[in-house]
């Protein structure tokens, strides 16, 4: 079992990770302010469950393949850079339905969740984190070192996933204020968009 002083230590250094606005944060936000609380929500649950899956890659070895390989570690991050592309594009064309309560995007919790999920797992950058960061809390000591890279991502997730689920609540509030005025409603899906986009250009131009 990791020790009480490395675990206090490592979990301050994850909340300030975690609370810097980031992609993660700019995508939770960009959900919940155009589709309310749930998509927001959703949104970072996805993100969450991305990141258990990098961390699962990290304690199996995968995570080691894509940084020991410049073509897939570039493969994967054009696809992701493609996805986040194509998920600004369609909010920009996008129309709101006139009908729709307070304007907001027609996007499902569900949705949302696959759609956070699949963009942070193809974000190699982050699969990279988790086998670069996790390792240096490991101590020879605190028992198998698999159970303690477990124990560590797990930490990392749920304080990651505390959160976004504080910027989607505030972001969600944020959204329905401002869809109160129609300027704002005609807007809203081009700056989703925008932020998506930009968000999958940064992917794309950043290097290992």
């Amino acid at each position: 079992m990791i020790d009480p002083v490395t675990l206090t230590t490592y979990g301050a250094i994850v909340l300030g990770f975690v609370f810097i606005p980031g992609p993660a944060t700019l995508l939770t936000i960009a959900r919940s302010t155009g589709s309310g609380t749930r998509a927001g929500l959703a949104t970072g649950f996805g993100i969450a469950a991305g990141d258990l899956v990098h961390t699962a890659l990290a304690i199996i070895g995968l995570s080691a393949l894509i940084a020991a390989s410049a073509m897939l570690f570039g493969i994967i991050k054009y696809i992701g850079a493609a996805y986040l592309l194509y998920l600004g594009l369609r909010s920009m064309v996008e129309k709101t339905p006139a009908n729709f309560p307070g304007g907001a995007l027609p996007i499902s919790p569900g949705k949302a969740f696959r759609q956070a999920m699949l963009a942070e797992l193809l974000n190699p950058k982050t699969a990279l984190f988790f086998l670069a960061f996790l390792p240096q809390f490991v101590r020879a000591g605190n028992g198998p070192v698999a159970l303690q890279l477990t124990i560590l991502g797990i930490v990392f997730v749920m304080l990651g996933l505390v959160s976004t689920v504080i910027f989607a609540v505030c972001a969600a509030r944020l959204g329905r204020l401002l869809r109160r005025h129609p300027g704002v409603v005609k807007w809203q899906g081009k700056i989703v968009g925008g932020i998506y986009c930009a968000l999958g250009l940064r992917l794309a131009l950043q290097h290992r």
